[in-house]
Order: structure tokens, then sequence, then C-alpha cells
């Protein structure tokens, strides 16, 4: 009867360690100084996001003031270069955090897409005629009397998710145009803004520079909300959550980021549509840097690490570190599928809208989207380890 006693206890003792370790919600004295290396590395992305949006306005300004096609690619350079920081940022997302506020609803004024091009500005039809189709609200005065900050506000999102004013994609339209090239991106003329060569020039430009104005002011919202120093800011109150709660937002934004973003909305929705407009930056073609970016943003609140774009490091402890201390096995995988979510997406071919409809980049993208889908799963099991509950949105 003691050997078959000691036995069914040897046979439970190996199904709880298959199980792996009891889930150990850490205390407040490990995870603040979790939570204080999360609000300085989203600071230091959003502070990064402010300057390389202002230098942008500068060189969109200097566009206006002289429409050529050196300007124009000037400002398409910053464009590009000013994605990049806010990309890192988007794991802050899904929480309720500063960039989802409902009153603000800042996330759909700053990257709202897919966007109606035919809602802001005319459009060409298909090839191979290009008939060209003047639409759109700076072609339409009656519709739109005066181009203010205050109407594309307004106009945003106003009957249609799709009917975008405001944000990176607006401005992306009205840098590059629609892309009907399938090596490059679009390639709106400069002469666009010049009287006299393009009907509504003077609206073009006033819609240019008023949707380029409110995204500086988002981007200024969002880096006071997570900046050091005050005592009432979001931050502020971030920082002073409880484990569960602190570490329930944290994970929340990490697993849906991966899982529902970018693992199915960024790369299994277009690999299955195949369609040029499911691609995240579908203008400029500059989508995989966007996957990338998205990527590194998700490692680098996980492992507590962000270079800055002058090149000064934040660190400090990272929820890797709280998942190590409780199962060290989970975190080296959490590590090797980051590791691999990284190079599936950087094997994707450029551009992007190719890579969705043709080989070698189809499997590829499908790849792509598993890889990161394992990531979020893996990082859905880290919270649970360390008692937190976190529901994964719609998708797959």
């Amino acid at each position: 009867m003691r050997k078959i006693l000691n036995l069914n206890l040897l046979l439970l003792s190996l199904l709880l360690s298959c199980e792996g370790p009891a889930a150990s919600l850490p205390s407040a004295e490990e995870t603040r100084p979790v939570l204080e290396t999360y609000a300085r590395i989203l600071h230091g992305m959003y502070e990064d996001s402010l300057l390389r949006g202002q230098a942008l306005g500068r060189a969109i300004e200097a566009f206006l003031s002289g429409p050529s096609e050196e300007a124009l690619m000037q400002a398409r350079s910053a464009w590009t270069a000013s994605r990049r920081p806010y990309m890192q940022s988007e794991f802050a997302r899904f929480y309720g955090g500063p960039i989802d506020d409902p009153e603000n609803d800042i996330d759909a004024r700053l990257n709202s897409w897919p966007l109606d091009e035919a809602f802001i500005d005319y459009v060409l039809g298909p090839p191979p005629d290009f008939q060209e189709i003047m639409s759109g609200l700076i072609n339409e005065p009656e519709r739109l009397p005066q181009i203010t900050k205050e109407a594309l506000l307004r106009l945003n999102g106003a009957g249609g998710e799709e009917n975008v004013t405001l944000g990176y994609h607006a401005i992306e339209f009205l840098l590059w145009g629609q892309d009907f090239d399938d090596n490059g991106p679009g390639r709106r003329p400069a002469s666009d803004y010049i009287d006299g060569r393009r009907a509504n020039a003077d609206r073009r430009r006033q819609f240019l520079r008023a949707t380029t104005e409110l995204l500086l002011e988002d981007l200024s919202v969002l880096e006071d909300a997570w900046r050091e120093g005050s005592a009432d800011n979001y931050r502020a109150r971030f920082i002073s959550l409880g484990p569960k709660e602190g570490l329930t937002r944290v994970f929340t934004g990490l697993v849906n980021m991966a899982g529902f973003e970018l693992a199915h909305e960024r790369l299994l929705v277009p690999y299955r549509t195949a369609e040029q407009e499911d691609e995240h930056s579908c203008f400029s073609d500059t989508t995989l840097e966007d996957h990338i970016d998205n990527q590194k943003g998700i490692e680098a609140i996980y492992i507590g690490r962000y270079e800055r774009i002058d090149g000064r490091l934040i660190e400090g402890p990272s929820i890797s570190e709280l998942v190590r201390a409780r199962d060290p096995g989970l975190d080296r995988e959490i590590r090797q599928a980051m590791r691999e979510a990284m190079e599936a997406i950087r094997a994707i071919p450029a551009p992007f809208d190719r890579a969705i409809r043709e080989e070698p980049g189809r499997p590829k993208v499908k790849a792509a989207s598993e890889a990161v889908a394992k990531e979020a799963e893996l990082l859905k099991r880290a919270a649970e380890r360390l008692g937190i509950s976190v529901t994964l949105l719609g998708g797959e």
C-alpha cells in the first residue's frame, strides 16, 4: 500500500512539474522599478517621436514655402524618419492609457488606416487609363469652405472609419499620392502644390499644413503624459499602481500589440486579402519598416532597453527579470521567440504590397504572422505565471 501511495505521489509530482511553476504575483517592491523602466522607455519613445515630428513639420513648411521635387523628397525622408520611434511605442495601446484615452482617441488621430484617398483629394482610376477623378475635401469647397484644424478634427472618421483626415497616413498620402508602382512608392508630383499647375493647390497646402500641426499637438500630449517630474500626469499615476493592475496594463499592451495588431491585422489580414489597401503604409512602401519597429518596441519593453535617436540608452529592471525569477525556461523561450519573430519579419521581401501577392513573399508573410503569434502566446503565458490574466482581442 505504501509503495502505491509513494508511486501516486511521484506521478502527481511529475504532473505538477510538467505544468510549470505556480503563478506568483510579484511584490510592490519588485514591480515598481519595472513600471518605472517602462515609463522611462515610453517617454523616450514619445519624446523621440515629437523631435522627429518637429523635424517633419519644418521639412513640410520648407516644401510648402517653395514646392519643388527636392523639397518634396526632403519632406518624405522626414516623414519616414518620424515614424520609426512612434511605431516602436505602440505596445502602450489597448489598456486605456493616454494613447487610447476615449475623450481624445489619439491613436485614431495619429495612425488610423486604411485610408480612403478619395475622401481627401483627387484620385486616379486603375491602370492603364489612370482616369482622374476630382474628389475629396480639398477639391470640394462646398463641403469644406475653410480648411482649418478644427474642421479636420470634426471630419476625421465622419461617415466611416476610412474617412481619415488626420495623422501619419493622411500626411503620407499628401506627400506620396497613390501607389501604382509594383517596385516602389507613390509618385505625387510637387506641382500638385503649385498654383496654376494643379487645381486647388492652395487648399492642398492648407490641408497638409493643418494636419501636420495637429500631429505635433497630439505627440506633445503623449510626451507630456509620460514625462517624469509631474505629480499629476498619467506617468505618476501609472508607476504608483499596485503590482496586479500595473502588470495587467503592461501585458495587455504587449500581448495585443503582438497577437492582435501585428500578427493578425498587419500581417495575416493583408496576406489573406492580397490587397494593397490592407497594408499599413501603402503610399510610401514603408510597411516592412513599420513591422520591424513594432517588433523592436515589443522587445525593448520586455528586456528593458531602448536606444534613443541620439544614441543614448534607457535601460533598467525589466519584465524579463520578473519572468526569469519565476520561470527561467519560459523567459528563454520568449527571448528566442522574439529573435525568431524579428528574423521572420526581416525575411519578407520588399515591397510588402508585392510580398502579399507573389512568391516568394506570401509564405514569408504567413511565417512572420505565425512567429509573432507564437511570441504573443508566450507573453500571455508569462502573464499567467505572474498571476495576471490578459485577454487577447479579436483575431486568431
